[in-house]
């Protein structure tokens, strides 16, 4: 289970319809309703500044969020659509889904990876590269792993990491249906310019001069 999701504050709205939603955003909020699990919809809104921070932050769609509406029980739910103003690109409004424990959701989950002293090409120099340090998945609600862990053991430089190579918790699925590279270790840069160098004087030694004419 994900150690921490992160609160998202509301107030429930009183009013619905354009005239409600006008009110709500001169006082400097943004509107939004909150729907499904089998409950009536609940009319809520965020404040302005607080919304756009976490929207700015990036992924807002993609985030699970532990809803807090006074007069109300914490619920999970998941952003289904955030509308704009089409001049300045500002919220608007937003659509929350309740979430039941066994629905599907796509969520990014961080990659740790551990034993780096048990890595030869680490040890030599190498360089850890994260090429994807979280990694998209297809999560039931109700079990969402913390995070994915990339074991280090034994890589050498040059060696490559990819999602096939580590273990998913059941019930997950990558969102992207082909192998793809979460890390490698490559040689640290001063070995590289020596190799470069010395493919280049290898390079040089096997041209072969041309043959000076024989006199006659």
């Amino acid at each position: 289970m994900a150690g921490e999701i992160p609160d998202l504050n509301a107030q429930e709205r009183t009013g619905t319809g354009k005239g409600a939603a006008r009110q709500a955003r001169r006082a400097g909020m943004v509107p939004g309703i909150v729907f499904g699990g089998d409950v009536d919809p609940l009319p809520i809104q965020i404040p302005f500044n607080e919304l756009l921070k976490k929207l700015k932050a990036g992924r807002f769609k993609s985030t699970l969020f532990n809803l807090k509406v006074d007069g109300h029980d914490d619920v999970r739910v998941i952003c289904r659509d955030v509308q704009r103003d089409v001049v300045k690109d500002l919220p608007t409004h937003l659509d929350l889904m309740r979430l039941r424990r066994t629905t599907k959701i796509n969520l990014f989950i961080p990659v740790e990876f551990i034993n780096e002293e048990e890595a030869p090409g680490i040890k030599k120099g190498g360089v850890l590269t994260a090429v994807r340090p979280e990694v998209e998945l297809v999560v039931t609600a109700g079990d969402i792993p913390e995070k994915l862990t990339v074991d280090l053991s034994g890589l050498d430089i040059g060696d490559t990491v990819t999602i096939t190579d580590i273990t998913l918790p059941t019930g997950t699925k990558p969102t992207i249906d082909r192998d793809f590279v979460i890390a490698n270790i490559s040689a640290p840069s001063g070995l590289k310019a020596a190799e470069d160098e010395d493919e280049g004087e290898e390079a040089a030694a096997d041209e072969v001069p041309a043959t000076e004419q024989a006199e006659d």
